[in-house]
């Protein structure tokens, strides 16, 4: 039995007719490779013209999302262009410099991930979460204090930092080559931060566990390969990859699943050991087009070739899903955008805060109670 959908952000309060368009089009394209994964190749047809045959039907997307509406703010008449102050003071430090987009990301991956969108990544303390291990290296802080400022001038105390984490990661993305999905509003920021709350896996586990840590989050494997995909820009330290470079799983030996010439290159970039006083090398995780931070689907292909950085990315072919899926976004940008859209959107949802939890911060790095301006 077929599935069709068509969105609404809270009971009541449908999304307008382009956005209704995007998501109903991401969830089929969504349901098209679940099926050719698992055979149902006779169904295709029909999943294409589902939008003609499902008028009734309404569910949110994704399914976390249910207290987020779209146009929050604007519904509320508490701060109606939000989306466009955002938009534009991204646009200006984008312009200056185009790592901002994979800072956002893993800043926007390192909040949701480990205790909800809260924006609990923000705040400053001794024991705060961008103090763990894990977080070392986050970036993109400055990207949020400056548009928090503009926000602030023009809507006191109404959106939250976490609306505006999630906005300005949609922005960046989108100037980078990324599809411009819809972002529902009306996440409330936390009033807690936590190292030991950090449980972001390692580069280098395997398929199995790093599906199991994502399943613990609420999302399943397609979330996993998606958002994965966002590899195809950045960069990371040599320590993350020196094993598989010179001593795989203990054997005194490089990982055999990576490409001898590509092996080669990256060990010419990643010595075993640093000189005295020379800090850790970093690499781009696509050396072909990373340097432009381009959004492209060109880390599918690099997967598919042996030419992955991290260990994790050449697992995805390890698993039939995965693997499939991996094939599916080497050979067609158009369905890794649209289901990269899905995805973030979903990761954007997760143990979101709405009502009366949390707070909305007046400074993204303190909470109200703790901010030492007083405002």
């Amino acid at each position: 039995m077929v599935q069709c959908y068509i969105y609404r952000g809270a009971k009541g309060s449908s999304i307008n007719h382009i956005y209704y368009k995007l998501l109903v089009q991401l969830e089929i394209d969504m349901l098209i490779l679940k099926m050719r994964r698992e055979g149902f190749v006779l169904l295709l047809s029909l999943l294409a013209i589902a939008p003609s045959l499902c008028v009734d039907a309404a569910v949110t997307l994704p399914p976390e999302d249910r207290p987020l509406i779209r146009h929050y703010y604007k519904k509320h008449n508490t701060c109606a262009n939000v989306e466009e102050f955002v938009q534009h003071q991204v646009k200006i430090f984008w312009m200056q410099d185009k790592s901002i987009t994979p800072k956002l990301v893993r800043l926007l991956y390192a909040d949701c991930m480990t205790n909800g969108c809260d924006a609990s990544i923000l705040l400053d303390g001794p024991r705060s979460e961008k103090t763990a291990p894990q977080n070392s290296g986050l970036g993109g802080f400055v990207v949020i204090d400056k548009i928090k400022t503009v926000v602030e001038d023009r809507c006191q105390g109404a959106v939250s930092c976490a609306d505006i984490l999630n906005l300005a990661t949609r922005d960046a993305l989108h100037f980078a080559g990324a599809p411009s999905y819809p972002v529902f509003l009306g996440r409330r920021d936390g009033t807690e931060s936590n190292a030991a709350w950090v449980d972001l896996p390692s580069p280098s586990i395997s398929w199995e566990a790093a599906l199991a840590y994502f399943q613990s989050k609420g999302l399943d494997v397609q979330d996993l390969a998606t958002l994965l995909g966002a590899h195809t820009m950045g960069r990371t330290n040599c320590r993350y990859i020196l094993d598989r470079l010179y001593n795989f799983n203990n054997t005194g030996k490089p990982d055999p699943t990576m490409k001898k010439s590509f092996l080669d290159e990256m060990r010419k970039q990643c010595p075993p050991r640093v000189k005295k006083g020379q800090s850790d090398p970093l690499v781009f995780l696509t050396p072909d087009y990373g340097p432009s931070y381009s959004f492209t689907n060109t880390y599918y292909a690099r997967v598919l070739a042996n030419e992955s950085v991290l260990e994790i990315d050449q697992q995805l072919l390890f698993n039939d899903d995965t693997n499939q899926l991996t094939q599916e976004f080497a050979s067609s940008f158009e369905n890794f955008r649209k289901t990269f859209a899905l995805s973030i959107s979903r990761m954007g949802g997760l143990k979101v805060l709405t009502g009366n939890k949390g707070e909305i911060r007046r400074n993204c790095h303190f909470t109200n109670k703790n901010n030492p301006n007083g405002k």
